[in-house]
């Protein structure tokens, strides 16, 4: 029995998540009907990824078992912000995913095209034959960076480290094993300046530094909560400002990095928190 062309909307309307853009979603679904048409059954895997599940993706081949697929952390992928879809092919009874590029995928690619996708498969250097991206539509992403790993937001961090804690950084808006080297020395100026620890200020997380760590919690207020924000930004989250107010945005990013990273999820910053942040 062929699988029917609701069975495949319905699977990738439900893959696709609320929050993939709402043109995204219907061009996407129109491209499974024209290619239903032509006996190719197209179904959506995923559309809108939350920063958890791409930092997941970006480990796999890294940090965890598997192949990498993806070069781009969170907050540098145009899936967490709602304008892009991947996709595969199904058996003709649906039950079994395809994901051998022929003709057929070729086909469905191409169909996308159509509808003013840009394909994965058309990239030079980093194919990514089920991935699909939608240009020139609004999206959650802000028209200034002030998100993820943006090159203004590493400069603002750059600059402040050579300000405060004479880091000698070159402000090149690119982070680097220096910016967090810098950042990490930066931890223990405050924790010796704050907190009376004695710890040698030579940027590398050791057990000393671990120990003599501390917690920061929701609503701190100063340079620690700065470094947290600014560390989160390297890493690809948006604690929504560079103000060490640790306010709700920035427990928001703590959590959702701590999700990530399979680490309790509490909003708070203690060592084990730290020493991923510091990675």
């Amino acid at each position: 029995m062929t699988v029917s062309l609701q069975t495949l909307l319905d699977r990738s309307n439900r893959n696709m998540d609320k929050g993939t853009h709402s043109v995204v979603r219907d061009k996407a679904l129109e491209l499974i009907k024209r290619a239903y048409k032509e006996g190719i059954y197209v179904q959506i895997s995923e559309g809108y990824r939350s920063h958890a599940r791409q930092q997941k993706l970006y480990n796999q081949g890294r940090t965890t078992p598997g192949k990498i697929v993806t070069n781009a952390k969170p907050g540098q992928s145009i899936h967490n912000y709602g304008t892009a879809v991947d996709f595969f092919i199904v058996s003709n009874d649906g039950q079994d995913a395809i994901w051998k590029v022929d003709k057929k995928w070729r086909r469905a690619a191409a169909i996308g095209k159509s509808l003013g996708f840009e394909w994965g498969g058309d990239w030079k250097s980093f194919k990514d034959y089920p991935h699909l991206q939608m240009p020139n539509v609004s999206s959650s992403k802000p028209s200034k960076p002030s998100y993820g790993n943006s090159k203004v937001i590493i400069k603002e961090i750059q600059i402040y480290a050579n300000k405060y804690y004479n880091a000698g950084l070159r402000v090149d808006g690119y982070d680097g094993p220096k910016t967090r080297k810098a950042l990490l020395k930066a931890y223990q100026t405050e924790l010796n300046k704050q907190f009376d620890r004695g710890l040698v200020k030579d940027g590398i997380w050791g057990p000393k530094t671990e120990n003599a760590s501390i917690i920061v919690y929701p609503g701190a207020k100063g340079r620690l909560t700065w470094i947290i924000q600014a560390l989160l930004y390297c890493k690809g989250y948006d604690p929504k400002g560079l103000d060490g107010i640790f306010g709700s945005g920035c427990e928001a990013a703590v959590r959702e990095f701590q999700e990530a990273e399979e680490l309790t999820v509490d909003g708070r910053v203690g060592p084990v928190t730290f020493k991923h942040l510091f990675k």
